[in-house]
């Protein structure tokens, strides 16, 4: 009989030599020899046998569907095949072996199934899975005991962060330190973004200057920085991702929490505050991504022989895969002052039928924004109602500090989201709250307003009334903000208008 072999390993048992690939291959060979097998094909390959997915072993699984011949499919255990008595894997090999179009022959184990096979032996089989996905299913609850009990000590199990270091002590346990070389630097990233002086991108600028790097050895990005700003880890509380659960370390905090919650406040009240005007006051810098790649596209200003200065844009190609193209100022406003245009075209009797028809949508728009400012408001109280319970037990001696601080901290959080809502949603709620007759008195007014206005004026008026506006080549892209385009909307179908 032909036959083909099939050796697997998971990630984890890659270091058990006695199991290892070769390992495998070498016992399966001297099988086939034994039993006078044609060996046809090998396949061997690292895949864990107790997910859903298993692409390498479906590979295997499609050759056997093509092949008419009968084969004999060797495994070295049974486990070897899988670790899940409900992987639909096993059940169709162990269907095409009853009914005679393959044998499975398990070798260390000593098993075979095949269709002459008795009862016992299918019994055996049933207990083979039934120990195999036993033996997953202990190690997976092992592993989780013991991160359970990792956190409980308040170990990290995780990547160290920049600022720390891994270390090993004489006997060889493993703990994390300060980083000597790099804490220092991490701490003034905070110290620096909590004077509400510096940017992401200083930060970043002095950080390269004094040679920080990643745990990699690369240079910092925004992102590095941005990530050492809201990690809670720095000021003592770790956070596991996977059961979305905070925690108190045990290593040495390198910055305050105090420290930390100004960097937050700072984040904060930049998002409430619209950004300073850059001296270099261009229209549209900002606002505009290159559709192609999703990178900036930035201005700047040439200036011909003849002295006068013209203003073009460009993506800044960053990720290399855009052919750099020039676009003037003049030729990106000229779909915008299109739009301009058909505002100031709305007749009167459309406005009239616009502001009812407005008003409608803002209140709808209005009651939505009071209900949710109402349930985020209730999710407050009730948290800091089991702040004040959980205050009540310390002092009652019926809950340890460690408990108590670990507890606060994670209703804390949940409070800072919260708070964060709020400031949204008042945000938006003031902007609905800005009267339908305003807004349809700037539509009709809109051009003669933008043509007038100071160029920061503009900028501000643009990203008011435009959203994702990007380049695409030379040609501009944008959609209406809300309710103008609601306005428009309403405005181009005159059918609608009572008559």
């Amino acid at each position: 009989m032909k036959a083909i072999i099939l050796a697997r390993v998971s990630t984890e048992e890659q270091k058990e030599a006695g199991n290892s690939l070769p390992a495998q291959i070498t016992r399966i060979e001297r099988y086939c020899e034994q039993q006078k097998f044609e060996v046809i094909d090998t396949f061997s390959f690292d895949e864990s046998a107790y997910k859903t997915k298993r692409d390498e072993f479906d590979k295997i699984l499609d050759f056997l569907k093509t092949n008419k011949e009968k084969v004999a499919v060797c495994f070295d255990k049974v486990d070897r095949l899988s670790r899940n008595v409900f992987d639909k894997r096993v059940s169709v090999l162990y269907e095409k072996a009853v009914n005679d179009e393959i044998e499975l022959h398990f070798v260390s184990d000593g098993q075979v199934i095949n269709s002459n096979m008795s009862a016992v032996a299918k019994f055996q089989f049933g207990m083979s899975l039934g120990l195999a996905k036993y033996y997953s299913d202990a190690i997976s609850d092992n592993v989780k005991r013991a991160f359970e009990k990792m956190r409980a000590e308040g170990k990290w199990t995780g990547r160290v962060r920049i600022g720390y270091k891994n270390t090993t002590d004489e006997n060889g346990n493993r703990d994390i330190a300060l980083d000597e070389e790099r804490a220092d630097l991490v701490h003034r990233i905070f110290e620096m973004y909590a004077t509400g002086n510096h940017s992401i991108a200083s930060i970043l600028k002095e950080m390269n200057k004094l040679g920080l790097k990643s745990l990699n050895g690369n240079k910092l990005s925004k992102s590095n920085i941005d990530l050492i700003l809201n990690d809670t880890f720095y000021y003592g509380m770790a956070y596991s991702k996977k059961y979305n659960y905070y925690y108190p370390h045990k290593y040495e905090k390198l910055v305050s929490k105090e420290l930390f919650f100004k960097c937050k406040e700072v984040r904060l009240d930049r998002a409430r505050k619209p950004s300073k005007v850059d001296s270099n006051n261009f229209i549209f810098k900002g606002l505009l991504t290159c559709q192609k790649c999703g990178c900036s596209v930035t201005p700047e200003i040439k200036t011909k022989k003849s002295g006068k200065q013209y203003i073009y844009y460009s993506c800044t190609n960053s990720k290399g895969i855009c052919q750099r193209e020039y676009i003037p100022e003049k030729t990106l406003l000229e779909p915008i002052l299109a739009v301009l245009e058909r505002f100031e075209s709305i007749t009167q009797d459309t406005q009239d039928y616009l502001l009812k028809e407005l008003r409608k949508n803002n209140e709808a728009e209005v009651e939505f924004h009071k209900k949710q400012l109402k349930r985020i408001n209730t999710e407050y109280q009730t948290i800091q109602s089991k702040i004040s319970r959980l205050t009540d037990l310390l002092l009652d001696n019926s809950i340890t500090k460690e408990s108590y601080e670990e507890k606060l901290q994670e209703l804390k959080h949940k409070q800072l989201k919260l708070g964060v809502e709020i400031d949204l949603y008042t945000k938006a709620d003031k902007d609905y709250l800005l009267t339908v007759s305003k807004v349809l008195s700037l539509a009709t007014r809109v051009k003669t307003i933008f043509e007038s206005s100071e160029i920061h004026e503009k900028r501000a008026l643009l990203n008011y009334l435009i959203q994702n506006p990007t380049l695409n080549g030379k040609k501009l892209y944008f959609s209406i903000a809300s309710p103008y385009n609601l306005v428009l909307d309403l405005a181009s179908k005159p059918t609608w208008l009572p008559g």
